[in-house]
């Protein structure tokens, strides 16, 4: 035989063993069923992955849907009508944006995507997505927020916004003008507080929070707090989001819980704003892999039933090998082009492909819909993943961008930015949907709501009634929680008398007895990253354990201690590893639990304070928007008290970040009585007042005597800041903030003791809060000209008169905040620049807020005023060693 004969019958006997193995398998499943098949195939793979057959399992599936049609329950609603209710929201979504962009050019708006999520939507809306009432809490619903037309349309057909209300589409100022509701752009429950629930425009942030929202479910569920057994959290994002580090950060972590409670819908229309999301590859693919391999349930939701016989018809397999061959960048314009092009381009590339769509004509080639626009392969895709036990499903769900819109804007490049459309392209899409609609209504753009009593919306409402009611819907009520007397777990820190400690300390003790008290103790939620022993809060894991949904399944090394690693089922804190925007998701879901849930609970996320607004700032902001409740504490803050850490870890700049935050209370205390006075106010404010708004408050690591709280300066350390020591008659007025403060004390006696200059301290709590009021004071008198001035509380304080220096651990913009409401001489002394390592002392020289720069600013101030002669300052400088020629902290 020669070598070419012999080649040729080893091929063949490679493909009849390959042909055995595989009827063995086919004999397998249809003798013994699946699951015995499933459990051969876990076998053959751990045997093939021994040493020395170095086997590796391929990543991935076939292109085609995950399930079959086999496979697929019956469609249990009236197809047809949910279709018609499917094109009405489609229209109304169409038509609110190209109004509103006919009228107003500039506003903006999104047709594309919701025409490529619509029946995802709808699916949801008629069949899963349940809402909360007085007998369930509901489900919860992340949306895709460039699809909020599309579910103010729905909102429209539903009879909770009205005709008008959607003609002031991303009018939110002219609207209530005008007698109607102006809807926002995305989902921001800031904005439509009984609406959304949550903000999920900024890309990457709603997958990361509908995870923890998940799991927080679970952490209330096993703490006994809440049966949250049958809620489910469904989160419907886009492909081109999936990029977002947020968006798959956390994707261990729901598997690693069994997080059965989640499903995630990717729309994957293929496209982001400038084109496709993988044009030289295949996004569900790319998904499929990484969501397997981080322990999900995938379902891919390729293509729609008109498949179905293609499929059953390709006995060769070259249109499932087709499939799995062809790019995104060829699938978009398979997508744009018509029926002839998907014949000659797609089936013609072969002759068995040819022959599957031989008796279909193009306008049925046309036609032949991707998954996730078929309404009875969607419904199958929800309820397999309803029924998926132990891990968290995501459903990968093809799609065409602007799907309907035609020659105007499916598949197109463009489409995203598509906000106009002109007369034929409105006729088509008419036509497209069979919409009931005459010429003049499709080119007035003219909304669209059957009679309440038509088949359409008797099914509408009958369907949501089953669910519960309406969704997306957002409350409030929530029983309130007393808080306990501010002397029960703050009487140490209010009269310490001298004794040392830090303010991250006090904080410690007081939060320790706090979750002691019956009521209140439940409720607080104890957040950290991977620092709690740095925060000195050891004592709370054996105390009050670590949250673990397994429980602790080995003996920690430190069992023996007082001080031991608990983890346990029903443990309090929270502790998220190593990642910022984990903790911080835990905490906006703890710090949303009265909305969200009805159950108020109060969460304090304790952090280092650089890795917070700089860090995460986006995941806060949202938290913001969605009204949450809670502390956010940042610990070893200021740039010169946190000595040896250097450059990136000294925090100059969180305050400054804080204060854009309209509803962040952010606050500096000096001393641990301080700090109790603020814990109080927002516990009450959050927890018995219902007040929209969180706390932002620094906490150092640095020891030294804290001083009892003087009597009667509770309102204005909530203000932002009350005289320590001095009189009103004083020379100079010298403010400082946290550690700070002590400086400006040490300066006034240096002040007195060197120049016989007489000082008035106060301490300032809060450079944003004293700039608020006096921005606020100041508009009431500018638009109020003929009524009685108003006094704010720094005017109050600092009334024109003896100049004013202020000193802060932060850079120089956070004093500035108020310089402008000063009607004095303001000089300002802060830590610009990076940081360094060194001692706190080296440091506070090296930026200049040291006591003596403070005496330094002080003499410069008078000698400017001509009340001190101009050899004070030289003699100062001298006196005190002070280095003039040394580079500016900003500029080394």
């Amino acid at each position: 035989m020669n070598g070419f004969a012999h080649a040729v019958n080893h091929t063949a006997q490679d493909q009849q063993e390959l042909d055995e193995w595989r009827d063995a398998l086919a004999s397998l499943v249809a003798n013994a069923g699946p699951a015995r098949a499933r459990q051969i195939l876990d076998l053959l793979a751990q045997e093939g992955s021994a040493s020395g057959i170095n086997w590796k399992p391929r990543h991935g599936t076939p292109y085609i849907n995950s399930i079959s049609a086999l496979q697929q329950p019956a469609f249990p609603g009236d197809l047809a009508t949910e279709e018609r209710l499917a094109s009405l929201v489609r229209w109304n979504a169409l038509a609110m944006v190209v109004r509103a962009n006919q009228a107003y050019g500039e506003l903006g708006g999104h047709i594309a995507s919701y025409a490529s999520a619509a029946d995802l939507f709808e699916v949801g809306f008629n069949h899963f997505f349940r809402a909360r009432n007085a007998q369930s809490g509901g489900d919860l619903v992340f949306y895709q927020p460039h699809s909020a037309p599309g579910i103010y349309a729905r909102a429209y057909l539903e009879g909770r916004l009205t005709e008008q209300d959607l003609a002031h589409y991303r009018q939110e100022i002219g609207g209530p003008e005008d007698g109607a509701r102006g809807l926002s752009s995305y989902p921001h429950p800031w904005l439509m507080p009984d609406f959304w629930q949550f903000p999920t425009g900024s890309m990457g942030i709603g997958p990361i929070s509908s995870i923890f929202q998940a799991r927080f479910m679970r952490y209330l569920q096993h703490r006994g707090l809440q049966d949250t057994t049958e809620r489910h959290v469904w989160g419907v994002f886009g492909d081109g989001e999936m990029d977002e580090p947020e968006s798959m950060s956390a994707l261990t972590l729901a598997a690693r819980e069994g997080l059965d409670n989640l499903t995630w819908v990717v729309n994957c229309n293929l496209q982001r704003l400038d084109g496709p999301v993988r044009g030289n590859g295949r996004i569900i693919d790319e998904l499929e892999a990484l969501f397997g391999g981080a322990g999900w349930n995938v379902i891919k939701l390729v293509w729609g039933s008109d498949w179905d016989a293609l499929l059953a018809k390709d006995t060769d397999g070259s249109l499932v090998e087709t499939l799995s061959r062809t790019v995104d960048g060829q699938f978009q314009t398979f997508a744009a082009k018509d029926g002839a092009y998907n014949r000659k381009h797609f089936f013609g590339q072969s002759e068995s492909l040819a022959k599957l769509v031989e008796g279909m004509s193009d306008e049925q080639i046309d036609r032949l819909k991707r998954g996730g626009h078929d309404m009875v392969k969607i419904h199958a895709a929800y309820h397999a993943a309803r029924r998926v036990k132990g891990k968290p499903t995501v459903i990968l769900a093809q799609t065409k961008k602007g799907f309907g819109m035609g020659e105007a804007g499916q598949g197109k490049m463009t489409t995203h930015q598509q906000k106009k459309l002109d007369r034929e392209a409105l006729i088509a899409f008419r036509n497209r949907f069979q919409l009931p609609l005459s010429d003049e209504q499709t080119e007035s753009l003219s909304f669209f709501k059957p009679a309440h009593d038509s088949l359409e919306l008797r099914y509408l409402h009958q369907r949501r009634n089953a669910l519960g009611g309406y969704v997306p819907s957002r409350s409030q009520v929530a029983a309130p929680v007393s808080v306990p007397p501010m002397s029960g777990y703050a009487g140490f820190a209010t009269a310490a008398e001298g004794k040392e400690m830090s303010t991250t300390m006090a904080f410690v003790r007081m939060l320790t007895n706090l979750l002691k008290d019956k009521q209140l103790g439940p409720r607080i939620v104890p957040i950290v990253a991977d620092e709690a022993r740095t925060f000195g809060m050891a004592n709370l894991f054996k105390q009050i354990g670590i949250y673990s949904s397994v429980g602790q399944h080995y003996e920690p090394e430190d069992i023996g201690s007082i001080l031991s690693y608990r983890e346990a089922t029903d443990g309090q804190i929270l502790e998220e590893g190593i990642s910022e925007a984990s903790a911080i998701s835990s905490w906006v879901a703890a710090a949303t639990s009265y909305s969200v849930h009805g159950l108020r609970m109060l969460p304090f996320y304790i952090y280092y304070s650089m890795f917070g607004f700089q860090r995460v700032g986006d995941l806060i902001w949202a938290a913001a928007d969605q009204r949450a409740r809670g502390f956010l504490l940042g610990a070893t803050a200021g740039r010169t008290t946190l000595g040896g850490e250097g450059l990136q870890h000294q925090d100059g700049s969180s305050h400054l970040t804080a204060a854009t935050v309209p509803n962040c209370r952010a606050y500096d205390p000096a001393f641990a009585g301080e700090f109790a006075v603020i814990l109080d106010h927002g516990m009450r404010q959050m927890l018995e007042h219902d007040v929209d708004e969180f706390y932002y408050v620094t906490l150092m690591n640095e020891n030294y005597p804290q001083p009892s709280l003087p009597e009667g300066v509770e309102a204005a350390i909530i203000k932002g800041m009350y005289r320590l020591q001095g009189n009103p008659d004083a020379q100079v007025r010298l403010l400082g903030s946290g550690t700070l403060v002590r400086e400006a004390q040490a300066a006034a006696q240096l002040l007195m003791d060197d120049w016989q200059v007489t000082s008035e301290v106060y301490s300032v709590t809060s450079f944003s809060e004293l700039a608020r009021e006096a921005r606020e004071v100041e508009r009431w008198n500018r638009l109020h000209p003929q009524q009685a001035k108003r006094v704010s509380h720094l005017g109050d304080c600092l009334p024109k008169g003896a100049p004013v220096v202020a000193v802060s651990d932060y850079v120089r913009a956070v004093p500035q905040m108020m310089g402008s409401y000063l009607n004095s001489s303001y000089t300002v002394l802060g830590t610009d620049g990076f940081g360094r390592s060194d001692t706190r002392a080296a440091l506070r020289d090296f930026f200049e807020v040291d006591r003596h720069h403070i005496v330094l600013a002080a003499l410069t101030a008078l000698v400017e005023q001509g009340r001190l002669a101009p050899a004070v300052c030289q003699q100062a400088i001298e006196q005190y060693g002070l280095q003039v020629e040394r580079e500016a902290s900003w500029m080394s």
